[in-house]
């Protein structure tokens, strides 16, 4: 992504806040769920990151959702 790109700052905080520092592959499939809402652009991280979703602890959820909520481009 460049430098230029609005989504960074999401990204950036993600992987300051949660620990999640996506790749660019993963990037772009959480860019690509975002139209399908916060729940899908959730899904989209955990599965980067290679977590299963459905097992996934409820605090971790709400965090990638809780900072990704907080830093979307405006």
């Amino acid at each position: 992504m460049s430098a230029t790109d609005p989504y960074e700052p999401m990204f950036a905080a993600l992987c300051r806040e949660v620990g999640f520092c996506l790749h660019e592959k993963g990037q772009k499939r959480v860019i690509a769920a975002l139209p399908g809402g916060l729940d899908a652009a959730v899904r989209a991280v955990l599965a980067a990151e290679g977590v299963d979703e459905p097992n996934a602890p409820g605090d971790l959820k709400r965090a990638v959702r809780d900072c990704l909520k907080s830093n979307l481009p405006a």
